[in-house]
């Protein structure tokens, strides 16, 4: 159901307030409104949008405002998010298309297992460059002003997670189908559920871990409520997750030309680099005080993530059977994503 753009504006207020509200210097000032599903506690939303909307506003000399709101504040669930951009409910949202599965099934290549790099700066940066040739179509309903992909992804678990055996029965939640897929071939019993979900299913036994990358870990208290987290030595990892930057295209359309320029130039690639530069840099220092505060973290042999890699082949597989009846070459698109990963790794 489409809801109004007054009805959504209305209950959120204007009272609302955050680091990443940055306030009209003048007047004169267009604001864009801006919705994600994480709290403003979130390495995302303080230490990459917030920074965006801080750069967007000085560019343009303080006539464009980017006004954040996290936690879903302006209503809806995060799979409606894109919808909300698209509608023209919101004007801009952050949100994982692999929240909706099989709309943006040329994104799906980077959800699957063993194909993306460990260092979410290669991958992020890969996935933009295979956005740009790739997901016009898929994405036409909105301007796309980025698209990336996050480092490596882990085990969260409430026992400890070594070998496939010891994933046998355990209820994971997962980001996107293909991770859940991944998940269900190495044994685990996968549950998916946005991220926002994970601590109170975690706190009440629904589920028995999560796979999320470090970045993401304080935010939704993974670090206290398990003890065990499980990684995957080397490239490539069992998974990551693409994330979208998009605005409705009539409001971008709408905007002008000097500061549509200003969204162009701290976009695309740009913001890519810097999405994946936060990843990295926040997954260090989340690792670092998850290890300080004295839970287990295990990296699996190399021997066993062979034999991880040999078990979820058949993912990789269906999805490529699957895109081939969509009509989509499903092997050239692997093939286009590891050659895009491969070239940012040697950067």
């Amino acid at each position: 159901m489409t809801v109004s753009r007054r009805r959504f504006i209305v209950t959120a207020g204007a009272a609302v307030a955050s680091p990443a509200i940055v306030r009209p210097a003048s007047a004169q000032a267009m604001t864009l409104k801006l919705h994600h599903f994480l709290p403003p506690i979130s390495n995302v939303h303080a230490k990459l949008l917030a920074p965006w909307a801080k750069q967007v506003q000085q560019a343009s000399d303080g006539k464009l405002v980017v006004q954040i709101f996290p936690s879903m504040q302006l209503g809806g669930a995060p799979p409606q998010l894109y919808d909300q951009a698209k509608d023209g409910v919101v004007d801009i949202i952050w949100t994982l298309p692999g929240t909706t599965a099989g709309r943006f099934p040329s994104t799906e290549v980077f959800d699957l297992p063993f194909i993306c790099d460990r260092r979410g700066i290669v991958n992020a940066r890969a996935a933009q460059e295979f956005g740009d040739a790739h997901l016009a179509n898929e994405t036409k309903d909105v301007k796309l002003l980025s698209f990336w992909s996050h480092d490596v992804g882990l085990i969260h678990a409430k026992k400890q997670v070594k070998t496939m055996e010891d994933l046998r029965g355990l209820k994971l939640r997962f980001p996107t189908r293909l991770a859940g897929e991944a998940l269900k071939a190495l044994g685990a019993s996968a549950i998916g559920m946005p991220v926002p979900q994970v601590p109170e299913s975690l706190a009440q036994g629904v589920i028995d871990g999560a796979v999320v990358p470090w970045e993401v870990v304080p935010a939704i208290k993974v670090h206290e409520l398990v003890k065990f987290h499980t990684e995957i030595p080397g490239s490539p990892t069992l998974y990551t997750a693409g994330f979208f930057l998009a605005m409705n295209k009539a409001r971008y359309s709408g905007l002008p030309a000097e500061l549509r320029k200003v969204i162009d130039d701290t976009t695309g690639m740009a913001f890519a680099t810097s999405a994946g530069k936060v990843w990295d840099e926040a997954g260090a220092e989340v690792r670092a005080m998850v290890a300080k505060r004295g839970n287990t973290i295990t990296s699996i042999t190399d021997e066993e993530k062979q034999r991880w890699i040999k078990t979820t082949a058949p993912v990789q597989e269906a999805w490529i059977k699957a895109m081939k009846e969509k009509g989509r070459d499903g092997e050239k698109l692997i093939a286009d994503a590891k050659a895009a990963i491969a070239k940012h790794a040697k950067a």
